[in-house]
């Protein structure tokens, strides 16, 4: 039984990692989420079939989860996905968390030693793994406040915030030791609640213009900690699920970063907001006034266009405008237009946030760029379609070393002949920074609701 167990685990584990090469791509994305979830129904029959006892309870567990996962993903808006991912997260940290207290205060049923005398590398494990968890969680739940607008996306920041938080990592490892040493209750509950703490006071500093980041790091956390409690329970699928979860975390992490050309450690020590709170650095175009365009000028030029570039951003999620969006080019296609969309790695709260709301509305996945692919053609289109996007379309990025945000990659919109610009109003974007773009000569502003106004747009081409 134990052979057929670890061939059915490592089966299991081949398809998780088939799993996540399908989700690198949006046409084999549905293939790749198959195999991820045959992958886990291998791994909890597997687990059953070699379980001692407690087949009621876990069934139980796994029907009340289940119904709650359902529910969710039927009730949940696609434009909602960055702060149910971000709510996910944290309950794969507690999770951990109780797996550990579980192997601290029963560990003749882990077969890791017994009470006041468990062995040593799996203290240092359980410990491990209930630290990063408790982070995970509370950062999480953080996270999660930020996305849904609970808590200010600014940064909330606090004298010294560096300094105190690297002590209280620093004290973090110190009750690590005491624990091993001492085997004493207080000192992992210690542990717990101190990992709480610094899940907050990490994440809460941290701007909204880095929330992309912060959600696959939090991804990468959450492995990591399922990892180290694999090691404590002696199993090798949560060892290698979690550290596969946890590295792809890391590297989409990175991917992230260097979308913003910034380094992981600046996120992490304060983020877009706690370099311009204040909108400081940057030109100031107060002076200027923008070109105030309408939806029958956007109609008239991009129908009689040879190539529309639509660049995407988090204002057409909140107005959930993916579908009537898909409309206008669908009806600018009729015209004979070629129709393509730019994709910025950090659009929207989250990667592939963009992606996600475009297959919802059936774009096809042809017509889908990403950056680095579609930055070239700006120069040759006749339309950039710019829909709710703000700092990812901002030349600052490019020709303003006083801005704060110098150096991140951005979408050349304003190459294009004609660039429309659908926001709310003039307002800065993330970074709290003025675009140039809005003051433009070839720029017409189409203030409003995303939604409403493309609608009228789709109105004028019929």
């Amino acid at each position: 039984m134990e052979t057929l167990s670890a061939f059915a685990y490592l089966i299991s584990a081949v398809l998780f990692i088939f799993a996540l090469r399908g989700l690198s791509h949006p046409t084999t994305s549905q293939n790749g989420l198959m195999c991820g979830m045959v992958g886990m129904g291998i791994a909890i029959i597997t687990t059953l079939l070699i379980s001692t006892g407690g087949w009621w309870m876990t069934l139980l567990g796994i029907a009340i989860g289940g119904s709650i996962g359902t529910v969710i993903a039927q009730r949940i808006n696609m434009t909602a996905l960055p702060q149910l991912v971000a709510a996910f997260h944290s309950l794969v940290g507690l999770a951990a968390v109780f797996v550990a207290a579980s192997a601290f205060f029963a560990p003749e049923t882990f077969e890791i030693g017994f009470d006041g005398e468990i062995y040593i590398s799996s203290l240092i494990e359980m410990s491990l793994g209930a630290a990063i968890g408790a982070i995970t969680f509370t950062g999480s739940i953080i996270a999660f406040g930020k996305l849904q607008g609970i808590i200010p996306g600014k940064p909330i920041t606090f004298p010294n915030q560096h300094i105190i938080n690297a002590g209280l990592g620093g004290f973090l490892f110190f009750l690590i030791i005491m624990l091993c040493a001492t085997q004493l209750s207080f000192f992992f509950w210690a542990i717990v609640i101190l990992a709480f703490v610094l899940g907050v006071l990490i994440i809460i500093p941290i701007g909204g213009a880095d929330m992309p980041v912060i959600v696959s790091m939090l991804n990468s956390y959450s492995g990591w900690a399922a990892a180290g409690i694999g090691f404590t329970l002696q199993n090798d699928l949560l060892i290698i699920t979690g550290a596969l979860v946890g590295s792809s975390g890391a590297i989409l992490s990175y991917i992230m970063c260097k979308g913003m050309n910034r380094s992981f450690l600046s996120v992490v020590l304060g983020g877009f907001g706690a370099q311009s709170s204040g909108a400081s650095g940057g030109a100031d175009y107060s002076d200027k006034q923008p070109k105030i365009g309408s939806p029958e000028d956007a109609a008239f030029i991009m129908k009689n266009a040879s190539k529309v570039i639509i660049v995407p951003g988090y204002g057409m999620a909140v107005s959930q405008a993916q579908h009537v969006l898909r409309e206008m080019a669908d009806a600018l296609k009729h015209q004979n237009v070629e129709v393509k969309y730019a994709i910025h790695p950090v659009a929207g709260r989250m990667p592939g946030h963009m992606n996600v709301l475009l297959a919802e509305a059936n774009v096809p996945y042809d017509e889908v760029f990403e950056l680095e692919d579609i930055n070239r053609d700006f120069g040759q289109a006749d339309v950039a379609f710019v829909i709710g996007a703000n700092d990812i379309t901002n030349p600052a990025a490019k020709n303003d070393s006083s801005s704060p945000i110098y150096g991140m990659p951005v979408l050349d919109v304003e190459k294009a002949k004609t660039v429309f610009f659908i926001k709310r109003s003039l307002g800065s974007g993330y970074a709290g920074i003025d675009n140039p773009l809005f003051y433009a000569d070839n720029t017409y502003m189409l203030l409003g609701d995303a939604k409403k106004v493309t609608e009228n747009v789709v109105k004028a081409l019929e």
